[in-house]
């Protein structure tokens, strides 16, 4: 009798269902393991986390199950009801608390500063104020912040709404990201996420090239020399990625060569585009620098540039193009000629330049996908110039970088303030890179603009102390002057504050 009991018995444990559990835990020690029970029938979802919980200690409320990349709701339903069978392999997500799955958007929050209080606000204005270069760039990138500056409510009310839209922005994004992560085995969610996840990525990588790299968004001139073929002058473009050197068929007709194309050299060039080349000129005299040399041209229609010196004339005369000196050189340097500046250059190919595509960029900017150049949305490459030229000398004005981002300038940089400086600024800040600071000059401010206006503020009142514009109370000076700062940041402190000895004191203090 008891053998035929532990027969059953026997029997019965070897029908009970066996399953295998592969654990889901990022950042846990038992993330990919696998676990194999057996389970008694008829036991509950419920039961099952009970054992999962024995066996690992994972707490039940955090435990999720699926069967198949289905997920099994209800804990009261018996492992049959779920469609689970004896050797199937279920998955286990350990499903994090809210706060754990809030950190990643957290730390996120963390990059950027608190709302700024009153006094900061206030601070910040009036350094724009006392700067009209820094004045210039927020009219450029947020014209109902410049339209404000007068106002000290307004101005405050247009910078809170401003922290407001991007903190709603923030929270669009956060929800968004919960709603793909409620589901992690669908596939078209997790392809969503990774998009997200890559185009935070690259925004970051760019906002950090405008912070640290910022001539990489510059315009960069092209090589031009002054030639002459046939004795008439032209400005030559110097490409040595060119395999041939070609000339436009009005140039050909300028300089008196269009009767010698050879139309058997005739076709049509592709590339990028395609363009009808009319033939070939196989030899005319072309004088550059002290030197008279004969030269091949490929006529071709559609290019934007006159006559294009390429590889094969540039290694058959041994040139070597010296960026150093700015010039090419012939031979063993006994001719040389200097590169054309940028504003002796053809305007045609800057016009081409100009239209060609874009992609949006951050801050309301566009950038040209061959070329690189960054500028605000619908102006001209001339007219943009100046602001990619100056965009690694801060990245905030006021130190505020949800207000007003984009390029800016050291706020302080100029003691002056009076109508005719700003209206100076302003036409620097549209006039081309002939007038911008160079990258190599450009002066980098540290992330706290505020920080760092008192010391720009000072090193520009050394070099112009007798051009001041405003005259300020010898008490105000020497308040400031007491407080053991030096009597010309002492002054630029003041301009920038517009006279007022509290606000130039507190930003004097913050450096």
């Amino acid at each position: 009798m008891k053998r035929g009991n532990t027969d059953n018995l026997s029997f019965t444990h070897s029908n009970r269902p066996r399953i295998t559990i592969s654990i889901i835990a990022p950042n846990h020690a038992l993330d990919q393991e696998l676990i194999t029970l057996d389970l008694p029938p008829g036991l509950s979802v419920g039961d099952l986390k009970g054992f999962v919980n024995a066996e690992t200690h994972l707490p039940q409320a955090a435990q999720q199950f699926y069967l198949n990349n289905t997920p099994i709701a209800g804990d009261d339903k018996t492992l049959e009801e779920a469609g689970v069978k004896d050797g199937d392999m279920l998955a286990m997500l350990m499903r994090q608390p809210e706060q754990q799955n809030n950190m990643n958007a957290q730390r996120r929050q963390q990059r950027r500063p608190a709302g700024r209080s009153p006094h900061e606000i206030e601070t910040s204005r009036l350094s724009i104020l006392g700067n009209p270069a820094a004045m210039a760039q927020v009219r450029e990138q947020r014209p109902a912040l410049a339209e404000a500056i007068n106002d000290t409510n307004w101005f405050k009310e247009v910078w809170e709404k401003m922290d407001r839209e991007d903190a709603e922005r923030e929270q669009e994004r956060r929800e968004q990201m919960a709603l793909l992560n409620e589901d992690p085995f669908n596939v078209e969610a997790q392809r969503k996420i990774e998009e997200m996840i890559r185009q935070e990525s690259v925004q970051e990588n760019l906002q950090f090239a405008y912070e640290h790299n910022p001539e990489v968004f510059g315009r960069v001139t092209m090589l031009y020399i002054p030639v002459e073929v046939n004795r008439h002058p032209v400005k030559a473009f110097v490409d040595s990625g060119a395999q041939t050197t070609i000339m436009s068929p009005s140039c050909a007709e300028t300089c008196g060569i269009m009767r010698l194309i050879d139309k058997r050299y005739s076709g049509i060039a592709k590339g990028v585009g395609t363009a009808q080349i009319l033939g070939r000129v196989h030899a005319a005299d072309i004088r550059i620098g002290n030197s008279t040399m004969s030269c091949s041209f490929t006529v071709m229609e559609g290019k934007d540039v006159d006559l294009l010196l390429g590889l094969d004339m540039l290694k058959r005369f041994q040139a070597v193009i010296d960026l150093r000196g700015g010039k090419l050189v012939f031979g063993d340097g006994g001719n040389e000629v200097q590169f054309l500046g940028e504003a002796d250059i053809p305007k045609g190919f800057e016009e081409a330049r100009g239209r060609e595509d874009v992609v949006e960029g951050p801050n309301g900017t566009e950038i040209g996908v061959e070329s690189g150049t960054v500028r605000q949305a619908g102006a001209t490459p001339s007219s943009s110039s100046s602001a990619a030229a100056g965009l690694g000398q801060v990245g905030q004005v006021g130190g505020a970088t949800n207000g007003f981002r984009g390029p800016g300038q050291a706020l302080g940089a100029s003691s002056s303030s009076s109508p005719s400086s700003t209206r100076s600024g302003k036409a620097a800040a549209n006039n081309g890179p002939t007038h911008a600071p160079t990258p190599a000059s450009t002066q980098r401010a540290p992330r706290s603009a505020p920080a760092s206006a008192p010391r720009a503020a000072a090193a520009a009142a050394s070099n112009s102390t007798a051009t001041a514009t405003q005259q300020h109370p010898k008490e105000a000076i020497d308040q400031l002057v007491s407080l053991g700062f030096a009597r010309n940041q002492a002054i630029a402190a003041l301009d920038a504050c517009a006279g007022d000895v509290e606000y130039a004191a507190g930003l004097l203090f913050q450096s």
